[in-house]
């Protein structure tokens, strides 16, 4: 039975070919397959190396995901399970399949991938006063370290996926858990070690273990309704809408496939769903609308002025970022959650 890395090498033999079944709605460009996104959606910002060293590998500017050719048959498919992931590309190759009943195989790659995450977790330190505290700080997000799912590790093992070679870096470590409360994986964003941003690597920024249906949660309850929330992408953009209204429960489901994804609590009546300014996170946001709008909840979209609502923090100021909000959410909601208007939201600092 060919090992994980082998399925990946032999998928990468036949590159072209994976990404002609997988992502269809592409077309090749030089040596590189053009396509939107996993899920297949017409566009430029996902490619795909067709040639040379990096056969095989494939990145999406829009949204920082990155991978294998495995990696894009999870993806594209929707999968969670490595075995299920596995014994789809072997059928793609006519690979023969694993045997499920069989007793004597190791157990689902999943609960590992998990129970390492978790372990990884442990080891972590409380966020304040570190290196990853600063590091948002300078990003405009001064309260970060109230946020129990966030911490530091300070030596965070990093693997760079072409070379192999390893080395370590100080990271911020996050949290990603269901809706009891249980850590199913972690999102590590490494940094640089003298406080200068992001680590100097291809890649800063990568998740281990179960993010489907999960999310990196802030002010969110284990037990009860949570009638009012907010749920978006990225980590950063989601922090500092938490940083404007620190009393809304909120999550980050990481990517545009895994926000779409995003399993809502009970009780929920209002969701909104936090917007970046791309082509890109249009999946996601329909995505969850559509199932929100399904179990009887209204979604309503929170879009940034800028970029992300990073950029409209930092940028614009926590002043015009508040009116901008106040404009978007419903008038109840704009009581509860932001600080009164004092009348000069509008005006830039």
């Amino acid at each position: 039975m060919l090992s994980a890395s082998q399925l990946a090498n032999r998928l990468a033999r036949d590159a072209e070919a994976v990404c002609r079944h997988y992502l269809s709605a592409g077309r090749r460009s030089g040596n590189y397959w053009i396509v939107g996104d996993v899920a297949n959606s017409k566009g430029r910002s996902l490619y795909v190396h067709l040639a040379g060293p990096r056969k095989g590998r494939w990145a999406d500017t829009a949204t920082a995901q990155f991978g294998d050719l495995l990696d894009l048959v999870r993806e594209t498919c929707g999968l969670v399970d490595f075995r299920d992931v596995a014994d789809e590309a072997r059928r793609f190759l006519n690979e023969p399949q694993s045997n499920r009943g069989d007793a004597s195989e190791d157990p689902p790659a999943e609960r590992p991938v998990a129970e390492r995450a978790q372990r990884l977790f442990r080891m972590t330190q409380a966020l304040a006063g570190t290196l990853a505290d600063n590091y948002l700080r300078q990003r405009g997000i001064l309260r970060a370290s109230l946020h129990p799912a966030l911490r530091f590790h300070p030596s965070c093992y990093y693997r760079d996926l072409v070379t192999g070679q390893t080395s370590s870096y100080p990271a911020l470590i996050a949290a990603v858990t269901d809706r009891f409360g249980k850590i199913t994986g972690v999102h590590r964003t490494w940094l640089d070690p003298q406080g200068d941003g992001k680590a100097k690597v291809d890649d800063p920024r990568r998740a281990l273990g179960g993010l489907l249906g999960n999310a990196v949660r802030f002010r969110f309850p284990v037990h009860g309704p949570v009638p009012v929330m907010a749920a978006g992408e990225g980590l950063e953009s989601i922090l500092s809408l938490a940083h404007m209204m620190p009393g809304m429960a909120m999550v980050s489901a990481l990517t545009v496939n895994h926000l779409a994804a995003f399993r809502l609590p009970s009780g929920c009546m209002r969701l909104y769903i936090a917007a970046d300014a791309d082509a890109a996170g249009r999946h996601g946001i329909e995505g969850l609308s559509h199932r929100a709008r399904a179990l009887g909840i209204l979604p309503l979209v929170l879009a940034p002025e800028l970029g992300d609502f990073n950029d409209d923090l930092r940028r614009l100021g926590p002043a015009r970022f508040t009116a901008h909000l106040r404009a978007q959410l419903t008038s109840e909601d704009a009581r509860v959650f932001l600080p009164a208007s004092d009348g000069r939201e509008g005006r830039r600092g």
